[in-house]
Order: C-alpha cells, then structure tokens, then sequence
C-alpha cells in the first residue's frame, strides 16, 4: 500500500461520528446474499467493520458476527452500538482468530484499503472449507443529473472493480460472483455534510480546503430546494461472492525411531526363536538342557556331528 493510500485509509478516526451519521446502511437482500444460504447462526467475521453499518444488519439476521476495525475511533462507535458483539482492534492483514474458525468473512467498502498478498491469505486461513469471502460497496447513481453533479463536488468512487479484481488474482479464491441491489438513502441538509465529511478525500484536506467543499455542495442541495424535506440519493449495492479453494489437509509425517539407548550388549540366541516353544522362551542368559541343542552320541557314516534339536 503506498504512504499516499495509508494517509487516506487512516483519515477515518477523525470523522468516525460524521461516518455513522452520514454514511447509508446495507437492504437486507444484499446483507442476506452476501452470507448466502448459510443458517442463522453462522460464524461470521467481518473487517473493517467501522462503525457497525453492516454488522448490525448481521446481528439482525442472527448471525454470530466477530468485527474487526484498525482504527479504535471507529471501533468504539460500534461498541457503543453494537455492546453484545465480540470486536477486535485489528486489521485484515493480522486476523487474530484459529484456523478455519468461520463460514463467511465479509468487507463493507473497505476491500480496497486490505494489503491483497496478506489479507488474502490470512482471509484464506480463517476459512473452513466450503466458506467464502463477501464484499459489499455502496455506489451512487451517478446516472441521475444531480447525483453526477453531487459526486463532481465531493468525489466519485472508482477503486471497486480494481478491488474486485485483485480477489481473482490472489489463487486463495474461486471465481466470484456478482450481485447489484438498488437502494435509497435519505438525506438532509445536515446529513449531506456528514457524508461529504466522511470520505476520505476530504478528511485529508486542510480544514479550510475541506470547507470550500462543503459550501459548494451547500450551494448545489439549495438550488434543488428541498430544505428540510430531504432528498432520496440513489445508491447500488454492489456485491462479491467468492468461494475460498480448498487446501489438502497437510501429510502426517512418522516421526523417526528413537535410537536404542547405549548400555551393556544383549545375549543373541544361538537357536532361532522360530524353534524355541512359547514355553521354552525363558531367560536366554540362562542355559538348561531344554533350551540348547543337545549333541547326539557319536558321529554318522559321513563324520558329520549329529546334533538334536528336540
């Protein structure tokens, strides 16, 4: 990640309390696509969870969600949202949880801030067989005049299919699947500062560069002239789904067998234990008439020595 995007994506503690005001929610379809058709219930980890925008949409589907956030001001938003859920102050590169330990990890726009080569792999990791990664960005429609002049003043984002594409590439992941959901988010005079506030492209500015800004977007809700009405910003939730690739369990290797201890050397049978009785095999350090050879009286014709192993 380049220093220039590592200012950008720790800009968010200083506008977490403008990020939860302004920032719109997931529907529910696109929360339920994501999970997919896993039971309520399932283990579900979400980073980069921010102030708790998707993990409450999750908790409400009654799923047993773990949320992760690097920043600990935004972190604490969704504490104080969210007090029942287990949370952790990390980020997808260092994923503080065992081995194929979840069904699902999902990403609420933030996929594109993750270190691809670290994130994928610790991703891959958590995993069990058979789980997923799910990301989810909220684009507006820029398709509507005022919303095209709306993301001329405040940014528009163009880093999703960018991301989308590196979960391709990573090979911790089969091919994906895509979903849109178009949803509506109503806001205000107050509110539309709020979201500007957020983005990150704003937060890095000087306080004076970040007001200039703000009054011309004042400048373009006013001619609209919807005052206190408010006005439906059009949004697509837009969505991945990709299958993590199954990794062979590792070989168990046989550990080696312990050397013989050293110590004093043991007493080799002369007769091979095949022609011993079970009931003969007693001490060998111990000769009797019954566990030797007995020498039979005399030679044959040939001068051979005749021995007796009864």
């Amino acid at each position: 990640m380049s220093e220039d995007l590592q200012r950008h994506a720790r800009s968010f503690g200083g506008v977490a309390d403008a990020y939860d005001r302004g920032r719109p929610s997931y529907p529910d379809d696109a929360v339920a696509w994501l999970v997919g058709d896993l039971p309520a219930g399932a283990q579900v980890l979400e980073l980069g969870a921010g102030t708790g925008k998707l993990t409450e949409r999750l908790v409400a589907l009654g799923h047993d969600v773990h949320a992760s956030e690097p920043d600990e001001a935004m972190l604490a938003v969704l504490r104080r949202r969210l007090p029942d859920v287990a949370t952790s102050l990390t980020g997808a590169e260092e994923i503080p949880l065992p081995d194929a330990s979840v069904d699902v990890v999902v990403a609420a726009q933030c996929l594109h801030w993750f270190d691809p080569e670290r994130a994928y792999a610790e991703i891959a990791r958590v995993l069990r067989p058979g789980g997923h990664l799910a990301a989810v960005w909220n684009v507006r429609d820029e398709r509507i005049p005022w919303v095209r002049k709306l993301g001329r003043i405040i940014g528009t984002q163009d880093n999703v299919d960018p991301a989308a594409s590196t979960v391709a590439g990573s090979g911790e992941f089969h091919a994906a699947e895509h979903a849109s959901y178009k949803h509506w988010q109503v806001v205000d005079r107050r509110s539309i500062q709020d979201l500007a506030r957020s983005r990150s492209n704003l937060a890095v500015l000087d306080e004076a560069a970040r007001e200039r800004v703000v009054d011309d977007l004042l400048a373009l809700y006013d001619d609209y002239g919807r005052g206190m009405d408010g006005m439906q910003l059009p949004y697509h939730a837009r969505c991945l789904r990709a299958r993590v690739v199954d990794r062979p369990a590792p070989a168990v290797v046989e550990p080696e067998p312990e050397a013989a201890a050293e110590g004093p050397p043991t007493f080799e049978p002369t007769v091979p234990i095949s022609l011993v009785s079970s009931d003969d095999r007693r001490d060998p350090m111990h000769d009797s008439a019954d566990t030797i050879p007995r020498v039979a009286a005399g030679l044959d014709d040939t001068g051979t020595l005749l021995i007796d192993f009864r």
